[in-house]
């Protein structure tokens, strides 16, 4: 791949994934601008990109660390020189936890996770302890409250209050907040469902640090949102960081929620490159299939050339149908630039970006970024 560096677009060969560095950037600026605006900590979800290199990036535009989901995410990412990650998820394998915790005593990297149930928080310190960490290598911990998504989280706030006690009583321990984060919100389609959704979500925070503040507890942040809910959270005066992700590459899946007036105008900057393989009458097919993206979020939209509709073709072929009857196939060898329906599962599929300068059609390819956390799922 890095023979395609200074080359061409037409270059690249297929099937590839491609940012589009200008579109990339913008999205990145916007939000940045956002979150000053709003006077919010940003901490985008690296689960998105998985790039060391695209972390630091956001991090010079101002985020204050990233997030992500895994144990061997925040590894490698640290690896790679990121100095603040959070891992907003619940870990309890104590094999885990071993590994992070050899990580903190390390030091070079300030790291965090969240909690919901009693076992993680000793299995946490048990390994902090086998690993000799001491309180200057403590790890931030944020209890995690189900806000309404149905999944991780404590659903009481008398629960999230006995947690913050019992990680207060650990010396390696920090109580560093509440996650309260809607996953599902995120992808309803009006702005209407997310309003009502988040206000609920707003009202069970609310709950919660009154309960944690009338006992005595202070709650020093409050963290969540995602790219379909970060307006309403950035509103709310009780969120005060942002995990926002997608919006620096916005898939398909989020381009079809409704615009809210509030947020930034984010582009498409992710794209699988493709060419056409074969051709009929009807119908052509192109060289990317099911394992250059995802589906789970539905099938990718053809982004060039226009009028074309993307189908299930399997593994390694999709099928592409022009929406306007007896219409020509596009020719054998032509490039089809797909939007995925999901990023972030799509970008685990492959190496390495291919980040292209000056658009994907008279652009050049600038450079190959690593997708340092591929395959990090444990």
């Amino acid at each position: 791949m890095q023979s395609w560096v200074g080359q061409g677009v037409d270059q690249i060969d297929t099937p590839a994934l491609v940012i589009d560095l200008d579109a990339m950037e913008r999205n990145l600026a916007r939000m940045a601008a956002f979150a000053r605006a709003c006077q919010m900590r940003l901490r985008p979800h690296a689960k998105t990109h998985k790039s060391a290199e695209l972390a630091l990036l956001q991090m010079a535009q101002g985020a204050v660390g990233v997030c992500v989901q895994k144990i061997d995410e925040a590894l490698a990412l640290a690896q790679g020189g990121v100095g603040n990650i959070y891992i907003t998820n619940e870990v309890i394998d104590p094999v885990k936890l071993a590994r992070l915790a050899k990580a903190v005593h390390r030091g070079g990297t300030r790291f965090a996770m969240a909690v919901d149930n009693e076992l993680g928080i000793e299995r946490l310190l048990d390994a902090l302890t086998e690993a000799r960490a001491t309180e200057t290598s403590a790890i931030d911990v944020f209890v995690e409250m189900d806000i309404g998504h149905g999944r991780c989280g404590v659903e009481s706030p008398e629960q999230a209050l006995l947690l913050a006690q019992l990680i207060q009583q650990k010396p390696t321990l920090r109580f560093a907040g509440l996650q309260a984060y809607h996953g599902a919100a995120q992808h309803l389609r009006s702005t209407a469902e997310r309003d009502a959704t988040m206000a609920n979500s707003a009202a069970r925070v609310q709950a919660t640090v009154n309960t944690l503040q009338g006992a005595g507890v202070n709650v020093p942040l409050i963290t969540g949102a995602g790219t379909g809910s970060f307006v309403r959270e950035a509103g709310s005066g009780l969120w005060g960081e942002l995990q926002a992700g997608s919006y620096l590459f916005m898939d398909a899946d989020y381009a079809a929620n409704e615009s809210d007036p509030d947020a930034p105008p984010f582009e498409h900057a992710l794209f699988v490159k493709s060419q056409v393989m074969s051709r009929s009458n009807a119908h052509a097919v192109c060289d990317a299939g099911h394992k250059s993206h995802a589906i789970d979020s539905g099938l990718p939209k053809v982004a060039h050339p226009p009028g074309l509709r993307y189908a299930n073709g399997g593994d390694e072929h999709g099928v592409l149908h022009p929406h306007e009857a007896n219409a020509p196939p596009p020719p054998l060898g032509s490039a089809v630039w797909l939007i995925p329906g999901h990023c972030d599962p799509t970008v685990n599929l492959h190496d390495a970006y291919v980040g292209v300068r000056g658009g994907l059609f008279q652009g050049r390819v600038e450079r190959i970024i690593a997708i340092d956390a591929r395959g990090a799922l444990t």
